[in-house]
């Protein structure tokens, strides 16, 4: 069974938490956005919620808050999903993950124009980079040729 075949063998709720068959690099890039969106999730739910309170004292404020809070959830959980199908060897998952990290560079640079906050999107942009550079490097690279070549037969495309 090909390393692909391995990551692909477990199916239900356990294989959401397998990865058997990846290279280590892909392992740890997808702990890294697994987990980071699970964060960006709960932290975008628990916002809306705290933001709530919010629309007693200001109500227009309370509106943008959660909003952008409820943002911060979509992208929390889209951000799982494109991990979930980077692991399955989606290579537009792969590219989702990248534009995602060219979206965090953004937001900080425009965090620091504003000269607002406590540098916590460079943060966020660094650990994102390093889970990009990792979806990148040649074992990961032969990894996702391989994943788009086991599937050439029309059971699906990458």
């Amino acid at each position: 069974m090909s390393n692909f075949e391995d990551a692909r063998a477990r199916t239900g709720f356990s294989g959401i938490f397998s990865v058997a068959g990846l290279p280590a690099e892909l392992k740890v890039s997808f702990w890294i956005w697994f987990l980071g969106g699970i964060l960006g999730l709960l932290g975008g739910l628990l916002g809306m919620l705290a933001s709530l309170t919010l629309f007693a004292a200001a109500p227009g404020p309370a509106l943008g808050v959660l909003l952008l809070m409820l943002l911060a959830a979509t992208v929390g959980t889209a951000q799982i999903i494109f991990a979930l199908r980077m692991k399955e060897g989606k290579q537009w998952a792969r590219l989702a993950l990248t534009v995602l990290t060219a979206v965090t560079l953004v937001l900080a640079m425009v965090n620091l124009a504003m000269r607002v906050g406590q540098g916590g999107n460079w943060a966020g942009f660094l650990i994102s980079l390093a889970a990009t550079v990792l979806l990148w490097l040649p074992r990961s690279q032969a990894w996702f040729a391989g994943a788009r070549a086991g599937r050439g037969n029309g059971t699906g495309t990458s």
